[in-house]
C-alpha cells in the first residue's frame, strides 16, 4: 500500500486596486471587464492528513467547526462547510484522480470571510491544490482558478465574480481581462521591485471590523446593472477603465498618480450600488484624506471589511493614528510574488 504524504498548501490573499465588479456577471459577457490586483503576505492555510479508514474529517479554524463523512458517500449542501466538500468531490471525481482511503483536512486564513481580501476564494483554490495533489493530480494555475470559480458561483451559487480565485492561483501584481468570450486572460505585471518597496512603505491596510456577507451588495450591484441605471453602467465600465489606467502608473513607478486614481476608483466604484458605503467607511476615507492620504478605498465588495490607502510616507503614521483613533484596525503588508503552493509536510 502507498503511503501517501502530509500535505500543506497556502494560498495569498489580495488587495484590489481597481476594477472590481466588472468582473461580475452579466458585464463581463456583455462589454468586457478588467481588474487590477496583487497579493500580499497573509493566507489562506490548509494541511491534508492522509487516513486510512475511509472517512474525511474537515475542521476549519476560522468558523469554529468540523465535519465528517465517509469517502463516496452523497454530496449533502447542507451550509455547513460546503466550499471545502463541494471542492474535495469534484477533484474525486475528475478524470486520472487516484482513489483515495480518507484524510484529516485543516483550514485556516489570515483574515475573516468578508473581509474583501478574496479570503473565501483563497481557500477553495488552497483545498483544490491541496487534494488534486493528494490524489496524484497536478493541476495549473488556470485549471484551479476555474474550477473554483465554477464551484462557487455556479455549483454553489455563491455570488460574486472571478478575480479572488486567479489573484490566489496566480500570486503578484496582475491585470486580468475578462472578455466577452468566456476567456480570462491573467496578464502579470513585471513592477520594478524599487516600486514595489515605494508601495510598501506608502500603504497602509484598515479593517473596519464589519464584515459584508449578508448586505447583498454583489445582487444589488447586478440588479442595478441589468436594469440599466445609468450610474451603475457608468461605474463599472469607469472600474474597468481605471484598471487600466492603474496598471500604466504601476509599470512607469509612479505612486503618487496609484494613489490619486485609487482615490477617482473609490468614487465612481460608490456609482454601482448605494449599499458599497456605510458611515464608517466614508469617515474613514474622509479622514484619511484630510491626514495625508493620496486615495484610498475598499478592497472588497464594499460594505465592511478591508480598507487601502496610498500615503505620502511622510504622513502616513498621522493617516494611521487617525484611523486607529476613529475605531479601525491598522497593518502595513507586504507584497508576494507566488500564488498558491503546495509541499509536503512533516508526519
Amino acid at each position: 500500500m502507498t503511503v501517501r504524504p502530509v500535505l500543506r498548501a497556502r494560498a495569498p490573499l489580495r488587495v484590489s486596486f481597481a476594477g472590481g465588479g466588472s468582473d461580475v456577471a452579466p458585464f463581463p459577457q456583455r462589454e468586457g471587464g478588467a481588474v487590477l490586483s496583487a497579493t500580499i503576505g497573509s493566507y489562506a492555510y490548509a494541511t491534508l492528513r492522509p487516513r486510512d479508514d475511509g472517512h474525511i474529517t474537515v475542521e476549519s479554524h476560522d468558523y469554529g467547526t468540523s465535519i465528517g463523512y465517509d469517502v463516496g458517500a452523497p454530496l449533502e449542501l447542507d451550509g455547513d462547510l460546503d466550499l471545502p466538500k463541494a471542492a474535495i468531490a469534484r477533484i474525486m471525481a475528475l478524470e486520472g484522480a487516484m482513489a483515495s482511503d480518507g484524510f484529516d483536512l485543516f483550514l485556516h486564513t489570515n483574515a475573516p470571510p468578508g473581509s474583501g481580501l478574496g479570503s473565501s476564494s483563497a481557500v477553495m483554490v488552497a483545498v483544490i491544490d491541496l487534494v488534486a495533489r493528494h490524489c496524484g493530480l497536478d493541476l495549473g494555475p488556470y485549471e484551479i482558478a476555474e474550477l473554483a470559480y465554477r464551484l462557487e458561483r455556479e455549483d454553489l451559487a455563491i455570488p460574486g465574480g472571478s478575480q479572488d480565485q486567479y489573484a490566489a492561483a496566480f500570486g503578484g501584481f496582475n491585470f486580468m481581462e475578462f472578455r466577452t468570450d468566456g476567456r480570462v486572460v491573467v496578464n502579470p505585471l513585471r513592477v520594478r521591485s524599487d516600486t514595489v518597496h515605494e508601495l510598501e512603505h506608502n500603504m497602509l491596510l484598515a479593517y473596519t471590523g464589519r464584515t459584508r456577507v449578508s448586505d447583498h451588495i454583489i445582487e444589488d450591484q447586478v440588479s442595478r446593472y441589468e436594469t440599466g441605471n445609468l450610474d451603475a453602467v457608468a461605474g463599472l465600465r469607469a472600474q474597468r477603465d481605471l484598471a487600466d489606467a492603474m496598471r500604466v502608473a504601476l509599470l512607469r513607478g509612479q505612486v503618487d498618480e496609484l494613489g490619486h486614481l485609487l482615490g477617482e476608483a473609490w468614487r465612481e466604484k460608490q456609482r454601482m450600488s448605494s449599499r458599497i458605503t456605510t458611515p464608517l467607511i466614508s469617515d474613514a476615507v474622509d479622514l484619511a484624506l484630510r491626514s495625508g492620504a493620496l486615495g484610498g478605498k475598499v478592497t472588497g465588495a464594499g460594505g465592511g471589511g478591508h480598507l487601502i490607502f496610498v500615503c505620502e510616507f511622510e504622513r502616513r503614521h498621522v493617516v494611521a493614528d487617525a484611523l486607529i483613533d476613529l475605531g479601525l484596525t491598522v497593518s502595513e503588508f507586504t507584497f508576494t510574488k507566488h500564488g498558491v503552493t503546495t509541499w509536503k509536510g512533516q508526519q
